[in-house]
C-alpha cells in the first residue's frame, strides 16, 4: 500500500447494490488509488443442476439465473441445444423471441437508468424511467403471463403467439418510448447538475476497455464497435437494420447516452419485427427428448453484453455439462479500474454504470477428498444431501 493511503471495505453488504459483492478501495484522501473486488457469495450451484436434469428442466432452471436477463440465458440455451438437435427453428418462432428480446432490452437499461439517476441524487429522473419500465413489462406479461422470467422460449421455438390487439399495444408502446427517450437523451446530455455528476467519472478508454475484454454498453461507451447481433449475428437479426451506439466519452455520460440510443434502436426494431413477421407456426412441433452427442456453443447479445453458453451432449435426455458465462464476469476487473481517479462519493454510480448482476456471475464448486480417487468435484446428489444434512443439523428442519 502507497504512502499516506488508506484501504476502505464496501460491502458485501451495502446500499449501493442489492446483491453481495466486496470492494475493497485504496484512497488517499477523496481520490481512490486502487480497487480490488471479491466475488462468490451467491452460493448457487445452477450450472452442476443442470446435470441431473433433462434439457426442458435446465430451461426452467437457467431461466432463473437472472431475473432481468431470464429470456437471454434461455435463448442462449436453446440456440446450443437446437444446433446439437440440428433443428431448423419456423421464422415465426424466431420473430417472437427477437421481439421478446428487445422488450427485454428495453426493461434491462429503463431499470439501470433510473437507478444510475437514483445514485447521483437525481430521483425525478428515477421516477419517470420506472413509470415508463412499467410500459415494457406489463406488455411482456401480457405476452407470456410473467413480468420477470417470461417462460417463452422452448426448445425449437416459442411457447405463445401474440394477437393483433398486443401487436397494436406495441406500436403504440414504441411510440410513447421514442419520445420520451428524445426527452431522455436531451435531459442526459444538456442537465447541469447531473452531467457536473457523471462526466468524466469512471474513465476506461478504448484501449484499457479492449484489453479488459469489455463487452456490452461499457464496452461501446469506450468507444468498442461490438455487437454479437451484428457481428455474429443469429435468429433474424441479419433482417433487421439497426445502428451500434458507440461513445467517444469513455466515461459514465458516454453511458448514459449509449443506453437511451439503444433504447431507441430497440424500438425500431420492435416495429420492424412487427411489420415483417411472417405467419406459421412458432416452434418445432415434435422434438427428439435425446440430443445427440455434441457441444455446442452460442453468443447472445444480452442487455449487459456478450452472454455466452456452451453446452455438451452425451446422447441422452440430460447435458454432460453446462457452462454461462454472463456479461458481468467481463466488466467487473474493467469497472474496478475505472474507479481509480475518481472520488470515494463516486464509487456507487461508478460501479453501477457497468449494471452488475453477481447472480449471473457467481459460481460454485465443491470439491471432495476422497480417498480412493483423490479429490473430485461433487455429485449433485451429494450436494443435495449435504444441503439436507447441515439444514437437519444446524437448523433443525428436516425434509
Amino acid at each position: 500500500m502507497a504512502e499516506n493511503t488508506i484501504k476502505i471495505p464496501v460491502g458485501p453488504q451495502h446500499p449501493f447494490l442489492k446483491e453481495p459483492c466486496k470492494f475493497e478501495f485504496e484512497i488517499k484522501g477523496e481520490e481512490i488509488c486502487g480497487a480490488t473486488i471479491r466475488m462468490g457469495y451467491n452460493h448457487r450451484g445452477m450450472e452442476k443442476a443442470c446435470e441431473d436434469r433433462n434439457y426442458y428442466q435446465c430451461l426452467y432452471l437457467l431461466e432463473r439465473i437472472c431475473g432481468i436477463c431470464s429470456h437471454s440465458h434461455t435463448t442462449a440455451f436453446v440456440q446450443a441445444v437446437e444446433n446439437l438437435l440440428e433443428l431448423e427453428v419456423p421464422k415465426r418462432g424466431l420473430y417472437l423471441r427477437a421481439l421478446v428480446c428487445e422488450l427485454e432490452r428495453l426493461h434491462s437499461h429503463l431499470l439501470w437508468l433510473g437507478v444510475a439517476a437514483h445514485e447521483v441524487g437525481f430521483d425525478t429522473l428515477f421516477m419517470y424511467t420506472w413509470r415508463d419500465r412499467e410500459l415494457v413489462m406489463n406488455i411482456l406479461e401480457e405476452i407470456s403471463g410473467n413480468r420477470v422470467n417470461y417462460a417463452i422460449n422452448t426448445v425449437g421455438g416459442v411457447r405463445r403467439d401474440i394477437t393483433a390487439d398486443q401487436r397494436k399495444k406495441l406500436l403504440e408502446i414504441s411510440t410513447v418510448l421514442k419520445e420520451r427517450l428524445a426527452y431522455y437523451a436531451n435531459i442526459g446530455t444538456n442537465e447541469p447538475s447531473f452531467i457536473a455528476r457523471i462526466q468524466g467519472v469512471g474513465k476506461m478508454s478504448r484501449e484499457r476497455a479492449i484489453e479488459k475484454c469489455a463487452v456490452g454498453p461499457f464496452a461501446r461507451a469506450s468507444n468498442v464497435d461490438i455487437d454479437v447481433r451484428r457481428d455474429d449475428p443469429y435468429g433474424i437479426y441479419p433482417e433487421l437494420e439497426f445502428k451500434v451506439i458507440t461513445s467517444e466519452s469513455c466515461d459514465i455520460l458516454g453511458r448514459v447516452v449509449v443506453r437511451v440510443l439503444e433504447m431507441v434502436e430497440s424500438c425500431k426494431m420492435i416495429e420492424q419485427i412487427l411489420q415483417k413477421m411472417p405467419e406459421g407456426e412458432i416452434a418445432v412441433q415434435k422434438v427428439p427428448r435425446r440430443v445427440p452427442a455434441g457441444t455446442a456453443v452460442s453468443r447472445y447479445e444480452a442487455p449487459r453484453g456478450e452472454d455466452v453458453h456452451f453446452v455438451r451432449s452425451n446422447g441422452t435426455d440430460k447435458p454432460e455439462r453446462v457452462k454461462v458465462r454472463a456479461p458481468t464476469l467481463c466488466n467487473l476487473e474493467a469497472a474496478a479500474e475505472s474507479v481509480v481517479g475518481s472520488y470515494v462519493a463516486d464509487i456507487p454510480i461508478a460501479i453501477a454504470s457497468i449494471d452488475p448482476c453477481f447472480s449471473c456471475t457467481d459460481r460454485m464448486t465443491v470439491l471432495l477428498n476422497d480417498n480412493r480417487r483423490g479429490v473430485r468435484v461433487a455429485t449433485w446428489e451429494e450436494l443435495r444431501r449435504h444441503g439436507v444434512d447441515w439444514y437437519r443439523q444446524n437448523k433443525g428442519i428436516r425434509f
